[in-house]
């Protein structure tokens, strides 16, 4: 039976919902779909936002072949028997390739698809919920747009849910929506689940079907968010079995290992930093064995990188010292520089007194003028300044 979610998905933009700054009038998907231009692209967003439909028109608004796999199950192979798959006289169309969770394909796997994607063979439609910059090899991505997708909004969210034509109360309206957290899929299915189960729709009943259904039908919602916050919050409080615990808990889950390594990449400058500097380079150890070895043995090194960050001293001044000059930065714009410390390449620069006055080692402060004296790094017990 087909999933309530995929029956009413949307078949052209007039109904489709959310993701103003890519198909609004004038934005870059809604010129490309109605001036049918081809190119590969990356949707690159959370759960449940549209990434699906959109290739989905994309696909229609070309009037060309499309092929779904997911990077979960297919293989060199799959692809193989697209790109051969032979054209008629009546096929002689464009072979769309939409590729869910693109990030969960190997190098390999990604080097295989390249030269269908350079020579035209097959025009890409890739998704996924990491940052491409990561999970995609650069040849790759140098060939494909990428667009940036947002977790829809309450008002969205509200929009689509009505359009199931599912009676529910503005309470469980309200809770279903903050339940979601933005992701339409999994707002939909509980919706239906319950009606399904209960008939009547409420708080008690949405809340009773989340319960027995949510890790089934969705382990990349709420959950999958929920417990990497454990995970972060256990080693930034030094509790190492808690932390360890929600390790085994997301590799068990079919969390993509190199997902978790990455947040460990992060920690260890943002929570540990100046404290425990070597931190970040074990850190980006147990990044590379996870790439290299991959599961189930990369556990180890994942469970021996959480063990040692957990264990660290924690210092978030440089973090903190980044977002201070982030919001200077945004509040003042681009501040003049001082005059001393600008570059003089050429004699009129020189004449107008770039780089004059220039000391190495001077102790007075490089700042623009308006933030003179102003601190974002914080001194830390026993350093001086």
């Amino acid at each position: 039976m087909e999933p309530l979610a995929s029956k009413i998905r949307p078949t052209s933009l007039k109904d489709f919902v959310g993701q103003e700054h890519l198909v609004g009038k004038d934005k870059p998907l809604r010129i490309a779909l109605e001036k049918k231009h081809l190119f590969s692209l990356i949707l690159w967003g959370p759960p449940g936002v549209g990434k699906t439909t959109l290739a989905k028109m994309y696909a229609r608004a070309l009037g060309a072949r499309l092929y779904e796999l997911s990077a979960v199950s297919a293989g060199k192979d799959d692809i193989r028997k697209i790109v051969e798959e032979p054209d008629t006289l009546m096929e002689q169309r464009p072979k769309v390739l939409f590729l869910d969770e693109i990030h969960r394909f190997n190098k390999a796997q990604q080097d295989f698809l390249l030269p269908f994607v350079e020579t035209g063979k097959l025009t890409l439609i890739g998704a996924t919920t990491e940052n491409p910059s990561f999970e995609v090899i650069s040849a790759l991505l140098s060939r494909c747009r990428v667009f940036v997708l947002k977790s829809l909004s309450e008002k969205e969210m509200a929009t689509i849910i009505k359009r199931t034509k599912i009676k529910i109360d503005k309470k469980a309206l309200d809770w279903l929506i903050e339940m979601a957290h933005g992701d339409a899929r999994i707002a939909i299915t509980v919706l239906e689940n319950t009606q399904e189960l209960y008939k009547k729709v409420n708080v008690e009943t949405l809340t009773d079907t989340l319960q027995h259904a949510f890790l089934r039908f969705d382990k990349k919602g709420d959950e999958h968010y929920d417990t990497i916050s454990a995970f972060i919050k256990s080693i930034r409080a030094g509790q190492a079995d808690a932390a360890i615990y929600y390790l085994a808990r997301m590799i068990e889950g079919g969390e993509d290992p190199k997902f978790i390594a990455r947040r460990m990449v992060i920690f260890a400058s943002e929570d540990i930093g100046l404290a425990q500097p070597t931190a970040l380079v074990v850190a980006n150890g147990v990044f590379q064995a996870v790439d290299v070895i991959g599961l189930p043995e990369a556990a180890i090194n994942l469970a021996h990188g959480v063990a040692y960050l957990a264990g660290a001293a924690k210092d978030r001044s440089a973090y903190d010292a980044l977002r201070g000059a982030q919001e200077d930065v945004r509040k003042f714009g681009n501040l003049p520089i001082p005059m001393n410390i600008r570059n003089a390449p050429t004699k009129l620069m020189k004449e107008l007194g770039y780089g004059k006055g220039y000391q190495k080692y001077d102790k007075e402060s490089y700042l623009p003028e308006k933030l003179k004296g102003k601190t974002y790094l914080r001194k830390r017990k026993g350093k001086e300044e």
